[in-house]
Parts: C-alpha cells; sequence; structure tokens
C-alpha cells in the first residue's frame, strides 16, 4: 500500500513540474530568465513534495526516480539522439544541447543524492537544496538585472547577486527547516535563534563560494550543494 501511495505521489509530483516547466518553456521569457525559473520552481517543488511520500524505507528511493529520469532524458538530449527546443531553451545558457550534461545534469544529480542520502530528516539535504535552488537562482536573477557594481576579485558576480543569494537563501531555508520540523520530520529540538545562527553561517558560506572566481574549473551546481553539506554538517551534527 505505502510502495503504491509513493507511485502516485512521484507520479503527480513529476506530472506537476512537467506542466510548470513547459508553460515556463512555451513562453516568450528571455532564456537566462526562462532557466533559472526552471532552476529554482524544479528544486524546491521537489523538496517541498517529499512530505506527500508515505513513511517506507523505499520512499527516498521513489522520490529519487524523477531527477534520476530527468537525468537520463538530458543525457539522451545532450548526446542529441533526440532534441527538444523546449528543453534546451529552458535549461542552458547558450542553446546548445551539449550544456545539458554539465549544470543541468549535475542538478538534478544533487536533488537525487539529497533524496537517497539525507532524505527529510536531516537538515542537511535540505540546506544544500534550498541554497542551490533558491540561494543560486534568485542570486543569478537578481545580479542580471541590477548587478552593476561588480564584485573586486570576480567581476562576473556583482554584490546585489551576493547579498541576494544570502538574503534569500537564508529564508529558504529557514523556511524548509521549519516546514518539515512543523511536520514532524526533523528529529530536532530546533532553537529557532541558535538555528538561525547556523543557518546564517551555512548562506554566508555557500554565498562565499559561489563568489568566487572558479566557475571555470567546478560548476555552481557542484560547488555550492557540496560547501553547503559540509557547514550544514558541521553546524547541525558535529
Amino acid at each position: 500500500m505505502m510502495i503504491s501511495i509513493d507511485v502516485l505521489v512521484g507520479n503527480l509530483r513529476r506530472n506537476i513540474e512537467y506542466i510548470i516547466l513547459k508553460f515556463i518553456a512555451s513562453h516568450l521569457l528571455e532564456q537566462n530568465l526562462s532557466r533559472k525559473l526552471v532552476h529554482i520552481i524544479s528544486g524546491l517543488l521537489f523538496v517541498a513534495a517529499w512530505p506527500l511520500f508515505s513513511i517506507s524505507t523505499e520512499a527516498r528511493y521513489f522520490a529519487s526516480i524523477a531527477p534520476l529520469t530527468n537525468g537520463l532524458r538530458l543525457v539522451i538530449h545532450g548526446l542529441s539522439l533526440v532534441t527538444d527546443k523546449g528543453l534546451i531553451k529552458s535549461v542552458t545558457r547558450e542553446g546548445k544541447p551539449e550544456e545539458l550534461l554539465q549544470g543541468p545534469l549535475y542538478y538534478v544529480m544533487v536533488l537525487a543524492f539529497c533524496a537517497v542520502v539525507f532524505w527529510r530528516d536531516s537538515p542537511v539535504g535540505l540546506l544544500s537544496l534550498a541554497m542551490m535552488s533558491g540561494g543560486d537562482g534568485i542570486a543569478d536573477i537578481m545580479g542580471r538585472n541590477f548587478g552593476s557594481v561588480k564584485i573586486p576579485y570576480n567581476e562576473d558576480k556583482s554584490w546585489v547577486g551576493s547579498i541576494s543569494m544570502f538574503l534569500f537563501g537564508f529564508l529558504i531555508s529557514l523556511g524548509m527547516l521549519y516546514y518539515f520540523s512543523a511536520l514532524g520530520y526533523l528529529q530536532l529540538q530546533l532553537d529557532w535563534t541558535s538555528t538561525a545562527k547556523k543557518v546564517a553561517v551555512v548562506s554566508i558560506v555557500a554565498t562565499v563560494v559561489e563568489s568566487l572566481p572558479i566557475g571555470k574549473l567546478i560548476d555552481d551546481n557542484i560547488s555550492v550543494p557540496l560547501v553547503t553539506m559540509v557547514t550544514a554538517y558541521i553546524c547541525f551534527c558535529l
């Protein structure tokens, strides 16, 4: 029975995400805006749906099916075995199919990893996805539209973008912890003053790493969640 519920929830969540992303791709949005809206919505929707799954130990694996399926889809289209202009427009920077094998693929792999490894009873995975999906996504939108003043050590990043990443990453992360705590999934006696300080530390570290001129060495969809995982583990689990 639990397995059938998980299958139903997984399919429902995947269908809702598909409709939303198709809507974004089909409207005349600027490509970078379209890409970042997909980045923000798909990740946060993925996490927000976790409480809908059953309490079975297999639930996390059913949840991970959606990003893994998307990963396979990205590989197929990235290798140009099949062409989908809407997909390419919605998740790539320059409209090249091979881009699907980089940032977008890393992104869905991180979603699956956090679901399987951390799931809904650990703040580590929740904070990682909040910073990657919400914080980094909003930072890019704000930076591109209002980021005329650049950070001295990285002219590709702006003060507005970094401040937005910290602020929205902090708020979304805190919201995620409250959401899962209120539903009883986080087995923590959260002192919210202390928790807010820890989340602020995590957000600052993730923001600093995202601002560094290392984009050509490591993708933000790897560096941001990775450093968030490490920092969140130190702050909440040690």
